[in-house]
């Protein structure tokens, strides 16, 4: 179908000897308004995935982060372990 106006349209299904339907307009207006809030709920739902999906990301990241510093931590804990357990007293030089 073209982009035909709705004269056009009506003219096509009714002829032109026919009345135009009761509340025509109203009926229109009503079916525009339901159109656009149909389409404003599911832009709505779109944003709401794509906050989630940002929300995993940054979950994904925030873990490895972590797991990195509890990694370095994990390492510096050994490093003063072996250095305090060396002994003070002689010196490091050979």
């Amino acid at each position: 179908m073209q982009n035909d106006s709705i004269e056009t349209l009506l003219l096509r299904h009714y002829g032109s000897s026919a009345a135009t339907p009761d509340q025509l307009e109203q009926q229109l207006l009503t079916s525009l308004h339901r159109e656009t809030q149909h389409r404003q709920q599911q832009q709505r739902v779109h944003e709401r995935r794509l906050n989630r999906r940002q929300v995993v990301r940054l979950v994904a990241i925030s873990s490895a982060g972590i797991g990195l510093l509890s990694a370095g931590l994990e390492g510096l804990q050994q490093l003063e372990a072996t250095l305090v357990g060396q002994d003070s007293s002689q010196p490091t030089f050979s």
